[in-house]
């Protein structure tokens, strides 16, 4: 018998062959026959008793399925027959979805996988439900964020905000039958990785196209995420062009923070957590690169994304929460927004580049912002070097306000106090202890001033 949609033949096994059950489990399963050639004659296969142990522990371990292993004889020959039932849920292999079709096996991805996602479960992945996680272990700073800045956007009153959280996760539709879904644990989870492994934001600073200078890795919630991450981006990613005109010193950025916060916002509300791949953010000296995992609306490519269209968003409900935050816009013109940030500092556009279910923004910094990336350089290696020297003296918090300084000595204690996670009281109180013990030192008024570090101090 020839393989078909039911039927595959392997000579040998191969951790690889998980692939082949997923794509069984994920159709309307099937039998895998391990031992047997192309055209179904039996081959054998040594050290059989070993693999029957093995091939099962991997199905379940990697698969999370159960499987019919079972060991046959013919001619004298061992072969093994793996019986996969079609699973009432989607299955993955290392977050990829496979399926069986005709006799090939193919990955699915972009629309086919969101209608696969969908008509194996009623429901995107992100709106599934959890059993583990309740109301109560949510993170009350996330709240707290959120309700401040869907005042401060105006598009929630404050009567509809002062409302209990469960409360406020059913207005948000974040929950059903009594539940939290995924989507409210990534948004307000002070670990989203409990239903998502790499649920995060990694930005990294690049000196060019190979060598990494620094990077953060930001786990938390995406609230908590949102609320920091452009500062951060600003203050210790990038450095200004300073000049001055009639004595006022004005800052130029190579990027404009409008257009950047607009797509890093799109990233982290429109990305597909399925896949539990993070949203990169890779800064170079005069480019920054922004990538997320997305399913475009069917019929879409990056040209539509160009041009005025309607807002279809991937995660409808982690989208509406970033809309009530006041994060992004719901009328499908955050790319118009970007460009024209762009071309208010006389940038160009961004290009939008749709890899497989990858999509990146290029960015391309204003070439008369550029500072000598030697002055940039310069200041992370201060920075290195006063962690290596101040590190143990200083400990961790003061340490990391003295690398901010370094970086952007017009940085605010309200920065600061986002960057660290800390209240302003603790801020002004570690700022204090600096300038008193001599390490640093406030030059100009505290409105236009700037801070200098003593680093041989």
């Amino acid at each position: 018998m020839s393989e078909n949609q039911n039927i595959e033949y392997k000579e040998s096994w191969r951790t690889e062959y998980l692939k082949w059950v997923c794509g069984f489990a994920n159709a309307q399963g099937g039998t895998i026959y391990v031992g047997m050639n192309d055209k179904g004659k039996v081959v054998g296969l040594p050290d059989v008793a070993k693999l029957m142990e093995d091939i099962p522990n991997q199905i379940q371990s990697g698969l999370g399925v159960v499987a019919e292993v079972n060991k046959l004889v013919k001619n004298g020959l061992d072969y093994i027959e793996i019986k996969v039932k079609p699973s009432s849920y989607p299955v993955s292999y290392h977050g990829e979805y496979h399926y069986r079709i005709g006799s090939t096996k193919q990955q699915l991805t972009g629309m086919a996988l969101s209608e696969f996602i969908m008509r194996k479960t009623g429901f995107r992945w992100e709106d599934v439900t959890v059993d583990d996680i309740s109301v109560d272990d949510l993170d009350d700073e996330s709240f707290k964020i959120f309700r401040r800045e869907a005042l401060r956007s105006q598009r929630m009153t404050r009567e509809e905000l002062e409302i209990p959280n469960e409360e406020l996760l059913s207005k948000l539709h974040l929950m059903a039958d009594g539940k939290l879904k995924r989507s409210a644990v990534l948004l307000f989870h002070s670990d989203p990785s409990r239903v998502q492994t790499g649920s995060y934001v990694k930005i990294g600073r690049f000196s060019d196209e190979v060598d990494l200078l620094y990077q953060d890795t930001l786990e938390d919630s995406l609230i908590k995420i949102a609320d920091k991450v452009i500062d951060l981006i600003y203050l210790k990613y990038l450095k200004a062009k300073v000049t001055y005109e009639h004595d006022r010193r004005v800052e130029t950025y190579p990027f404009a923070r409008d257009a950047i916060r607009e797509a890093v916002y799109n990233a982290i509300a429109h990305n597909c957590y399925m896949y539990g791949t993070p949203i990169q953010i890779r800064i170079e000296d005069e480019a920054i690169i922004i990538s997320n995992r997305c399913i475009l609306p069917e019929g879409w490519t990056v040209d539509t994304l160009m041009q005025p269209h309607d807002s279809i968003p991937y995660n409808e409900n982690i989208a509406n929460v970033f809309y009530y935050a006041g994060y992004i816009e719901t009328w499908g013109r955050g790319i118009q927004k970007i460009c024209k940030a762009c071309a208010g500092i006389g940038a160009d556009n961004p290009r939008y580049e749709l890899i497989g279910n990858g999509l990146r923004v290029h960015f391309t910094a204003l070439k008369s912002a550029l500072i000598e990336t030697s002055q940039f350089d310069e200041e992370t290696k201060l920075g290195e070097k006063l962690g290596e020297k101040l590190g143990e003296k200083l400990g961790e918090k003061r340490k990391s306000i003295m690398q901010y300084l370094i970086h952007n000595p017009s940085i605010t204690t309200l920065q600061l106090s986002k960057l660290l996670g800390i209240s302003t009281t603790a801020v002004d109180n570690n700022l204090k202890w600096l300038k008193e013990n001599g390490f640093i030192s406030r030059v100009g008024p505290a409105k236009g001033g700037h801070w200098e570090v003593a680093i041989e101090k």
